[in-house]
């Protein structure tokens, strides 16, 4: 990869160059400073590139080795708390947005395929860089600094605020690789009925919950029929689309029984959108789109009783922090199966979300409804 790194004394040489520094003013980012979310520009065509391609140019360029910081994190932090990540915008982005409003970018196929994209990267992949349970969301680092241990404790959370028994029968819609199902049925002894689109998702969730009182089922929530004490929606919504918030809800409130507890866990967004960010659409969650607290209470609104909010965004910062560290550390056991660009690719996927995480700009809730009022009430849980 031929990179060209630029002497600091001349990056005042062409007007692309100022513009970035004037962007950057307000940042405290230096181009090629010393400190460690500066950044290190490789290529002259980098500020050209940025200017005119905004987000998704700023990643692919990173990817290509164009430009390096020692902590991309604390860069974008700083990037997002100046609001620079929505000074530019460029025309085909506008373009996708007005895209998104007029068209369901989340049908029961474009779903697969997104599935496909992401979620169908090697197992060995994630596990590289998950807990023993694999959960792919935010870990409640409460008390702990340990990932594991984090992650056990955001399970038991799940499981005390759903009150779960061993009479229950549990529905675990978008069950990932199956670590609730096998934690819910070890700890509590109930049955758990878990849905995904992903092929690798079903077979290791199968094979991991083998001899335990759970069901792995390939099925899109929009066809599934059944009738559950408890339902858990936990990392999925995300995926859903906004067109189909409503249709979700509905689905749970089909399958969940009169007296039952529905449990969503999803990142959410401080202002209601259609679409995500553009490099993240484009290489990681393909038709994501992260909803915001009125998507949410807009859905439920007439089929569910709000009983708790929980939000814990800061953990999430944590959870992807650990992440990272996980993925360098045992990036020689799986790097046969990928390439340096891929790497890149990854370690900007998850600093960058971590600094978005820090900064605020996302949340993480678990929020608890019910379908009616229940006699006791209900005692929120930390």
């Amino acid at each position: 990869m031929k990179t060209i790194q630029l002497d600091r004394q001349n990056t005042h040489q062409t007007p692309n160059v100022r513009k970035a520094e004037e962007l950057l003013a307000h940042t405290d980012i230096q181009l090629n400073g010393d400190r460690p979310w500066d950044i290190q520009v490789h290529n002259p065509e980098f500020y050209q590139r940025v200017l005119s391609g905004g987000s998704t140019a700023l990643g692919e360029s990173y990817m290509d080795g164009w430009w390096d910081c020692e902590a991309p994190d604390q860069f974008f932090h700083k990037l997002i708390m100046a609001r620079l990540d929505s000074k530019v915008i460029p025309l085909s982005w506008k373009i996708n947005i007005l895209k998104t409003k007029i068209l369901n970018m989340q049908t029961k196929l474009k779903s697969r395929k997104s599935v496909e994209k992401h979620y169908e990267f090697s197992t060995d992949l994630f596990i590289s860089f998950l807990d023993p349970y694999n959960q792919y969301t935010c870990a409640y680092f409460n008390d702990t600094d340990d990932l594991d241990i984090a992650q056990e404790k955001k399970l038991e959370l799940i499981c005390r605020k759903l009150m779960l028994s061993p009479k229950d029968k549990v529905l675990d819609i978008g069950c990932g690789w199956g670590g609730f199902a096998k934690f819910a049925a070890e700890r509590y002894q109930c049955h758990v009925t878990g849905l995904t689109i992903s092929d690798k998702q079903l077979e290791y969730a199968k094979k991991i919950c083998d001899g335990l009182p759970v069901t792995i089922i390939k099925s899109d929530y929009r066809d599934y029929k059944g009738t559950h004490d408890k339902v858990l929606v936990c990392g999925m919504i995300e995926h859903v689309g906004y067109k189909n918030y409503k249709t979700l809800m509905q689905t749970v409130n089909h399958c969940l029984k009169e007296e039952g507890l529905f449990l969503l866990q999803t990142i959410g967004n401080n202002i209601s959108v259609t679409t995500t960010d553009p490099w993240s659409n484009k290489y990681i969650f393909q038709n994501a789109v992260i909803p915001s607290a009125k998507d949410i209470t807009t859905a439920a609104e007439g089929l569910f009783v709000l009983n708790d909010w929980h939000s814990f965004g800061a953990f999430y910062d944590k959870t992807l922090m650990a992440w990272h560290r996980n993925f360098k550390k045992n990036w020689n056991s799986i790097k046969d199966s990928y390439d340096d660009r891929f790497y890149r690719m990854w370690t900007f996927y998850l600093l960058s979300c971590a600094g978005s995480f820090r900064s605020n700009k996302s949340q993480l809730w678990q929020i608890v409804f019910s379908k009616r009022e229940r006699k006791a009430g209900y005692q929120s849980i930390r």
